[in-house]
């Protein structure tokens, strides 16, 4: 599978939508996806992607310890090494199709000065 690195605008912005999800390798839900170099557990967490004038929600994949503590929805994030690949498949007659999203981790970032509400004196 080609995996493709994912280019950003300086002005791209990302938001945690839901909190981490394990990640399985079966429709039971009794084995779960992991990293093939590392081992470790995959997660998924559905981001929104902020940009210019468009938004839309992305289901990222990131292992275990690539989610940092204090992520919650509304938190502020920056995927690092965010990649798309491309997938396929035919089931049952049908073709579905989409793109898989990857991070190696989850930057958590604090709230600009801009967003923070302003103290006033009393």
């Amino acid at each position: 599978m080609a995996r493709i690195r994912v280019g950003l605008l300086e002005t791209t912005s990302f938001m945690v939508g839901t909190l981490p999800v394990p990640k399985y390798t079966d429709q039971e839900k009794t084995t779960f996806a992991t990293d093939r170099e590392t081992g470790q557990k995959l997660y998924t967490v559905t981001v929104f992607l902020m940009e210019e004038e468009r938004a839309e929600a992305m289901k990222i994949t990131v292992p275990a310890d690539g989610l940092p503590d204090g992520l919650k929805p509304g938190a502020p994030v920056r995927p690092v090494e965010l990649f798309a690949t491309p997938w396929a498949r035919i089931f049952n007659g049908s073709l579905s199709d989409g793109v898989a999203y990857r991070a190696a981790a989850l930057e958590l970032l604090l709230p600009t000065a801009a967003a923070e509400p302003t103290k006033r004196a009393v």
